[in-house]
């Protein structure tokens, strides 16, 4: 068996981990692993395919970041090149992948990444190579698993932020909005401003009315507690409006969420006449090393990923559905997207516990 791995769109801590398990794990049944650089450029040409062994990875499964690098831009099936007036033109290059993966005698691909990376691996699987799927992105936006690794690390830390921010809030009587990652969930903000204590949580599922917001501050302030912490999740929106954006860096690409805390910073500000102060959290969420949780479920789904490969469970994606990791087909994962439930036990804990989600 020759397996190839890949790792796809945003990086994630605990990506490094799931290729040392996913290595080890083959390596030790006789199989011959090979990395694909970027994403798939390494299949077309634009980067390099390389050997991983026992040596290659070693010492890295506590690393942020991926030692195969990864891309957002660069889907086989939507390829962008320059056109002859020099805009990008998008080209399906799927084929010439698939046929420069038999080239090389790669008898399966083990694709690591969110959404976009395993809408890609379906469709790669039903034009004929054989896949299998790794969950990875911190938004935890993935359905068919309880979590995804690289979100536990981007929660704690979104808290440590949080934490830090209420001594300079209460020391300067001020109102902090944090934004963090997220897209169209709002997970990274929910779990991180429950546990850090925000006095407002703003999310996409849950569309806010600025007034009620102005109103939560309003009434902290009528108790003594001069100071108050906004958690929002990039994504969120208020009631009749859309999430605020910063348009694509490069044309054809998906448009990039943000910009929500600077506006609603300024907006608290001229209801209440507090001052608002805005932070944007960030790459900061993707870096570092993963937590612990993480470098096991990473690990965890690394082998589990090599056994699904040995038991031929093509078009598959590996999930934790505690206390098991099972495979499920991609196509069921991409159905219908993972969001937060507004009935869920931690909107309800956050509620009872005086948290405003500004509705």
């Amino acid at each position: 068996m020759r397996l190839a791995l890949s790792t796809g769109g945003g990086d994630a801590p605990g990506l490094n981990a799931v290729i040392r398990a996913a290595v080890l794990a083959a390596v030790n049944r006789g199989w011959e692993v090979l990395g694909i650089k970027r994403g798939f450029a390494g299949l077309l040409g634009e980067d390099d395919v390389v050997p991983l062994t026992r040596e290659s990875v070693r010492g890295i499964g506590h690393l942020g970041g991926t030692i195969l690098r990864t891309s957002n831009r660069g889907n086989p099936l939507h390829y962008l090149r320059p056109g002859p007036d020099g805009s990008p033109v998008a080209v399906d290059r799927s084929d010439e992948l698939i046929a420069n993966a038999r080239a090389l005698g790669i008898d399966a691909v083990i694709s690591i990444g969110g959404d976009g990376s395993l809408a890609i691996a379906q469709r790669l699987h039903e034009k004929g190579l054989r896949v299998i799927g790794v969950p990875k992105t911190i938004d935890n936006d993935v359905s068919g698993t309880i979590t995804t690794f690289g979100f536990d690390t981007a929660v704690n830390t979104a808290i440590e932020a949080v934490d830090k921010l209420h001594t300079t809030a209460e020391s300067h009587d001020r109102v902090f909005v944090m934004e963090v990652m997220g897209r169209d969930a709002g997970f990274i903000a929910l779990h991180s401003g429950l546990a850090g204590s925000a006095d407002v949580i703003l999310i996409p599922e849950i569309p806010y009315d600025i007034d009620r917001v102005c109103e939560k501050v309003r009434a902290r302030d009528r108790v003594g507690r001069s100071f108050s912490i906004v958690v929002v999740a990039e994504g969120a929106f208020p009631v009749g409006g859309r999430a605020s954006t910063l348009g694509a860096s490069l044309p054809g690409e998906t448009i990039r969420l943000g910009g929500i805390a600077e506006a609603l910073a300024r907006q608290i500000e001229q209801r209440t006449g507090k001052e608002a102060r805005s932070l944007v959290l960030g790459h900061l969420q993707r870096g570092g090393m993963p937590t612990g949780y993480d470098r096991l479920l990473s690990a965890r789904f690394g082998a589990a990923a090599v056994r699904a490969v040995a038991e031929e469970r093509w078009g598959h994606m590996v999930a934790l559905q505690s206390p098991r990791i099972v495979t499920i087909p991609i196509a069921d994962v991409l159905a219908s997207p993972k969001r937060v439930d507004p009935q869920s036990d931690t909107v309800l804990t956050a509620r009872e516990m005086g948290i405003s989600f500004g509705d």
